[in-house]
């Protein structure tokens, strides 16, 4: 990964983590809490694809493992989020952008039944039967309810910043300076290059003043043979 989407992703993930910790798992809501990491998750995936995602998951569900309160094995929702992540990049187009706010949404609805129901399975392994206490179904329900009200004001706002930072000004002006392709220049001289231009534009002015001067010299040729007729004209008298 990049330097600067690393940092990136490092900073929304702990804003993210202390949100989710210090205020929405505070909220006492019935069923799930509102998992704000998951959709930094999402967001990050969308925009970096299936192989950044899957980082970037993997990073935050290990964060999420050691954070306290935690209760539950260390790797545990690091695992989850890791497939989460890689799943959501695949949804990825080649150009980056979405056409509607479907896919994202489905993105969203998949991710939070597939990370609850994975949770409880990689729980189950694991000796965790917690969720068989709270109910499965209605954590299903409460945890993709709270996602689908929290993504339209966390997901938008992290692929927007994930793709600002992909148009890095500093990159591109040293790939104009290192001799790379410069959209601007591109766009004004098509393909010819600069010194292309100065050539042409020599051989232009060079042709026209050769086609003044021969106008001239016709036009001095027909003035000089016209004053020599008159000058035999005046001897012939």
């Amino acid at each position: 990964m990049r330097i600067n989407r690393i940092l990136l992703s490092t900073a929304l993930v702990l804003v993210a983590l202390v949100v989710q910790v210090s205020v929405l798992a505070r909220l006492q809501l019935p069923g799930a809490v509102p998992d704000l990491l998951l959709l930094v998750v999402l967001g990050l995936a969308l925009a970096y694809g299936h192989v950044g995602g899957a980082l970037v998951g993997f990073g935050a569900g290990l964060l999420a493992d050691l954070a306290p309160p935690s209760d539950h094995a260390i790797g545990r929702y690091a695992l989850v989020l890791c497939v989460i992540g890689y799943l959501a990049g695949l949804t990825r187009p080649e150009n980056g952008h979405h056409r509607s706010v479907a896919v994202p949404l489905m993105v969203v609805i998949g991710s939070a039944i597939g990370s609850t129901l994975l949770y409880a399975v990689v729980g189950s392994l694991v000796g965790d039967t917690a969720a068989r206490h709270v109910g499965l179904a209605g954590l299903l329900f409460s945890a993709t309810l709270y996602d689908l009200l929290l993504a339209p004001f966390a997901v938008p706002v992290v692929m927007a910043l994930a793709r600002r930072s992909e148009n890095d000004p500093l990159a591109a002006d040293g790939a104009a300076q290192k001799g790379g392709p410069s959209k601007g220049r591109d766009g004004a001289y098509g393909w010819i290059s600069p010194g292309k231009g100065l050539k042409a534009s020599r051989t232009i002015r060079t042709s026209k003043v050769a086609r003044i001067g021969g106008q001239r010299g016709g036009l001095l040729g027909k003035s000089a043979r016209n004053k020599a007729g008159r000058i035999k004209g005046v001897k012939r008298l």
